[in-house]
């Protein structure tokens, strides 16, 4: 009798917490019907609209396009006003001279063009690292995303493990009440239950993590609710190595960067080379003469940048210009290089995620999934013990999130190649 009444209570206590979860997969899943799914490209426009780093770097670039001007004027025009033979009574009516002069310098033709080349350059050079920002964000946008579908997908089956685990302890339950079963079978359910449940918190807060990191890509509150997203694509792959170079050199920001880097050295290479010849100042005069005609005079002045004590600062400075060319040669030659690297490591871990992934499609779960069956088909006939039923669900289950993660790692490899090659690759991430 004693045993009975354990048995009765520990039917109760089980199915109460079968129930409660049950119930909790039943709000979960009207929850992901009734919210839409979240479009990844209607993210991505928002983000480059909102951004604040992109924000920041659209006005860096807003700030450099308005040195070009600067470089490109004059310096102001000086006026001046000499008085002569000034009276010891400071009276300026009565100073017998008074020069009026305005003069302009003039830089040796040509060098205030290379200024402003070379603040065109640094301006373009600014704008391709915006465009390397955005291409930044947006991967970075791209993977959490697909981090935070793997996170859904983590809890949905994570759900459908409970409700299948609540089937078994059904079947576990009717073989003991039938006298074919042993208690521990069931004990064993509730066990796995527990387990379970202890880890359905970490889950949450993976998920909650991921949704905070999307929301704050989108300068939204953190805690903004988003539906879950749609999964990462699974078409095959067929671009090379050397379609997907072809596309960098003239689609990457940081290799036109570079590129712009050298040109702009180069222009300051020439600027350096211009500062050999003379700069020139002229100016107009009006000359007012007490009790004595007035009269109008110019001048004009010349530097001497050739002296002999003045030309090696201007030889150190093309010396210098001419380093800083080798330089950026140099770090252009490094950048494709890399690119290259970049592209083929890339490539390979995006064409082996997705072997992986077919072969989880194709091969593993379908075997998995049969596995459980057999488990199941024999844990009713006999044939086999409950351990083996729940190893079979645990392995299925297993496979199953592996082969999202599988798919997720793919697109997040996709999305670093996106940004290494400085274009989409027509929705194939």
């Amino acid at each position: 009798m004693t045993r009975l009444i354990r048995y009765v209570l520990l039917t109760i206590s089980i199915l109460s917490m079968l129930f409660a979860t049950g119930g909790h997969h039943v709000a979960y899943a009207v929850d992901q019907i009734a919210q839409p799914s979240l479009a990844l490209q209607e993210l991505i426009h928002e983000t480059l609209a909102r951004n604040p780093e992109l924000v920041a770097a659209r006005k860096q670039w807003e700030a450099a396009t308005n040195r070009i001007a600067q470089a490109r004027s004059l310096e102001d025009p000086n006026l001046s006003v000499q008085l002569w033979n000034f009276p010891q009574s400071f009276n300026v009516t009565q100073t017998q001279n008074s020069i009026f002069s305005l003069s302009q310098s003039f830089p040796f033709p040509g060098k205030l063009a290379l200024k402003g080349d070379i603040a065109s350059r640094s301006a373009e050079m600014t704008e391709q690292a915006l465009r390397a920002k955005e291409r930044e964000v947006v991967a970075r946008l791209k993977q959490t995303y697909y981090d935070l579908f793997l996170a859904h997908k983590a809890i949905q089956i994570h759900h459908e493990q409970i409700n299948l685990l609540k089937q078994f302890f059904e079947t576990a339950n009717a073989k003991f009440r039938a006298g074919k079963g042993a208690q521990v079978d069931v004990l064993k359910a509730q066990v796995e239950l527990t387990v379970l449940h202890e880890k359905l918190p970490v889950l949450e807060q993976r998920q909650q993590t991921a949704q905070a990191m999307l929301n704050t890509l989108l300068d939204r509150d953190p805690r903004f609710p988003l539906a879950s997203p749609q999964p990462p694509h699974e078409e095959r792959f067929d671009l090379d190595h050397e379609d997907l170079y072809r596309v960098a050199t003239t689609a990457r920001p940081e290799l036109k960067a570079a590129e712009l880097a050298l040109q702009r050295n180069e222009q300051t290479r020439a600027l350096a080379e211009r500062q050999y010849y003379p700069d020139f100042n002229v100016a107009f005069q009006r000359f007012q003469n007490f009790q004595a005609n007035d009269g109008f005079g110019a001048y004009m002045a010349m530097s001497i940048p050739f002296s002999p004590w003045t030309k090696p600062k201007y030889d150190a400075a093309v010396q210098e210009a001419a380093a800083s060319s080798a330089a950026a040669r140099a770090n252009l030659h490094t950048l494709e290089n890399m690119t290259r690297f970049q592209i083929r490591d890339l490539l390979a871990k995006v064409r082996a995620s997705w072997e992986v992934a077919v072969l989880y499609r194709t091969t593993v779960l379908p075997q998995a999934e049969q596995g459980v069956e057999a488990a199941r088909v024999g844990y009713q006939a006999g044939k086999s013990n409950f351990l083996d039923l729940l190893d079979a669900d645990r392995t299925w289950r297993g496979f199953q999130l592996e082969y999202y993660r599988t798919l997720v790692e793919r697109a997040n490899r996709l999305a670093e190649l996106e940004q290494v090659i400085g274009a989409d690759l027509n929705g194939s991430s």
